[in-house]
């Protein structure tokens, strides 16, 4: 990777005064090179996760992508740091793949895969480091520009119906997900979030069976998948709840379904 090659992402990067700044900018203005891929910088204890994701249910990184970003992540951080950054823990949300020496050279751990989403977890202390090249002047200038680029480019305001129905795809694969857990990633309370989406004219319950529906037409598409991963993936503790809400869904079962798709 050649700095310089993401335009005004890479100033903007570039110029911060240390590496935790330079990750926050990178969540902000990565949009103006992408507008489907998006980062969360989690702060979690003595780490802190960065998760990368594509907006949209159902939505998410191809392998190539996933591991290209996060390693980019790594790359670029060495590169303005001025010394080499190795990360706590990866996580994929793809299976396993390749030569597991080849991942931990690049990243120096061994990666988790089949996780709820694709991050690299640093330690905490490694984003003080100061960047080297830091131009206060050119970091206001650059900045600036990248604000006016962001407003020019800004997408409507998410509703909260679609946010809450995002984080329902994100986190079905984890279990049931509850209103009380959506409120909390949203910094709302429960009866907040509730009048919300009332004024919005839908149930959270509704939501959730949205959601689950349209993941389940995609998975079912996926023959790699078996039926019991499935009903895991949708959050149902076993695929007979998952079997009789598909049926609900749509008429038939999920086995009659794959085979007409088929």
């Amino acid at each position: 990777m050649r700095p310089g090659a993401f335009d005004v992402l890479d100033y903007a990067v570039g110029t911060a005064p240390d590496l935790r700044t330079a990750l926050q900018r990178l969540a902000r203005y990565n949009r103006l090179v992408h507008d489907l891929a998006s980062f969360e910088v989690v702060p979690d204890g003595d780490a802190v996760r960065i998760e990368h994701r594509f907006d949209g249910v159902g939505a998410r990184p191809c392998r190539q992508a996933a591991e290209f970003t996060l390693a980019s992540l790594l790359v670029v951080a060495s590169q303005i740091g001025g010394q080499p950054v190795s990360g706590w823990a990866v996580e994929f949300a793809h299976a396993a793949a390749g030569d597991a020496e080849a991942y931990r050279s690049v990243f120096g751990v061994t990666p988790r895969f089949d996780a709820p989403v694709s991050c690299l977890v640093l330690a905490a202390r490694v984003l003080d480091r100061p960047v080297p090249a830091a131009d206060p002047a050119l970091s206001r200038i650059v900045t600036a520009h990248a604000e006016q680029l962001l407003a020019a480019h800004a997408p409507v305001q998410e509703s909260v119906t679609a946010q809450v129905r995002r984080r329902i795809a994100e986190g079905l694969a984890n279990g049931p997900v509850t209103l009380s857990a959506i409120a909390g990633r949203l910094h709302l309370s429960e009866r907040s979030l509730q009048r919300r989406l009332d004024d919005e004219g839908t149930r959270f319950a509704d939501l959730v069976d949205e959601v689950r529906r349209e993941l389940a037409m995609r998975y079912i598409a996926d023959e790699r998948l078996a039926l019991g991963e499935v009903a895991y993936l949708l959050g149902f503790a076993e695929p007979s709840p998952f079997h009789r809400a598909f049926k609900r869904w749509t008429g038939t079962t999920p086995a009659a379904a794959r085979r007409a798709r088929h």
